[in-house]
C-alpha cells in the first residue's frame, strides 16, 4: 500500500513538470523559453513557467519571437505587421504603366511592375525610340530596356500594428541598369563656309547607365498608380557628336564626364 502511495505522489510530481516542459518559444535572441502557452493574443503571447506556481502568468511580446514549437511538434512562426504577406493578401500586386510624357520626347515607354514581397518589387521598362513626337526632326527609330529592384522606404520607427497602406506605395529608391539601341539622322558639314549643303548620313548609337533611382509611388483604390522619380549614376554612350546628350530613357553627358540622369511620371493599372 505504501508503494503504490509512494508512486501515485511521484507521479503527480513528475506529469506536471513534464506538461510544462512541452512547448518553446523561440526568441529572436536565440533565447528559447520552455514553458506552458496560455493565451495568444493579438499582440503578445501569455504562458507559465515550470519553476513557478500555475497562478504566475508571463507575457511577452510577439514582435521578440520568431515561433512557438507547441508539444505535439506543430511550430507557429510570427512576423511583423509591416512585412506580413497575410495583411496584403487583398492587395493587387501587378502594375502595368506608361510614362505620361515619353511621346512628347520622341518615344513611348511601357513599364511593368510586380510586387515580390512587403517592401520590395522588381520593373522592367520597355521604351520605343521613334513612336513619338520628332520635334528635332532626327527620324529615329530603336529601342530601350531598363530594370531595377526596387526597396520601399521603411519607417524610421515601428508601431505595434503598423503597415504599409498599399504594398506597393511609398517612396523607394531603385538600382537601375539600362542600355539602348538606336539610329537617327545628323548634318555633316565638310566646310563650314562652304556654299555647299550639308550631307545627311545615319548615325548608329548604343548607350547604357547604372542608376540609383528616387521615387514615390502613389496607389488609388488598389487600381490607378501615380510614379513620379529622378535617376542619377554613370553611363556611357558611342554616340560620335558628344553634343546629343539626349538618349530618350535617359541623359548621358560626354565621355569626358560620364554622367547619367533621368527622371519621369509614369501612370499606371494595377491587377491580380
Amino acid at each position: 500500500m505504501r508503494t503504490r502511495l509512494s508512486a501515485l505522489l511521484a507521479l503527480l510530481i513528475i506529469v506536471p513538470a513534464f506538461s510544462f516542459a512541452q512547448d518553446i518559444i523561440m526568441k529572436k535572441n536565440n533565447e528559447l523559453i520552455k514553458c506552458k502557452i496560455r493565451e495568444i493574443g493579438l499582440d503578445e503571447i501569455k504562458y507559465n513557467l515550470p519553476e513557478y506556481s500555475n497562478d504566475v502568468l508571463f507575457s511577452i511580446d510577439k514582435d521578440k519571437i520568431v515561433k512557438i514549437i507547441f508539444e505535439n511538434g506543430k511550430e507557429m512562426e510570427f512576423q511583423k505587421e509591416m512585412t506580413n504577406p497575410a495583411n496584403y493578401a487583398d492587395n493587387r500586386k501587378n502594375v502595368l504603366k506608361i510614362d505620361f510624357l515619353s511621346p512628347l520626347t520622341g518615344n513611348t515607354t511601357f513599364a511593368y511592375e510586380r510586387s515580390l514581397r512587403p517592401g520590395r518589387s522588381i520593373e522592367g521598362t520597355l521604351g520605343i525610340i521613334g513612336l513619338g513626337v520628332d520635334a528635332g526632326d532626327r527620324n529615329a527609330g530603336g529601342a530601350f530596356m531598363k530594370f531595377g529592384y526596387k526597396f520601399l522606404r521603411d519607417p524610421d520607427f515601428y508601431v505595434r500594428g503598423m503597415k504599409y497602406s498599399h504594398i506597393l506605395k511609398g517612396s523607394y529608391i531603385k538600382p537601375e541598369v539600362a542600355m539602348a539601341l538606336f539610329s537617327y539622322d545628323s548634318w555633316e558639314y565638310y566646310n563650314y563656309y562652304s556654299s555647299y549643303a550639308p550631307e545627311k548620313m545615319r548615325e548608329n548609337v548604343f548607350s547604357g547607365t547604372v542608376q540609383f533611382v528616387f521615387g514615390k509611388q502613389w496607389v488609388v483604390d488598389n487600381t490607378f498608380a501615380i510614379d513620379y522619380y529622378v535617376g542619377v549614376g554613370y553611363g556611357f554612350s558611342t554616340d560620335n557628336n558628344n553634343y546629343e546628350v539626349y538618349h530618350y530613357g535617359y541623359t548621358v553627358a560626354d565621355n569626358s564626364f560620364p554622367i547619367a540622369f533621368s527622371s519621369g511620371l509614369k501612370i499606371g493599372y494595377l491587377f491580380k
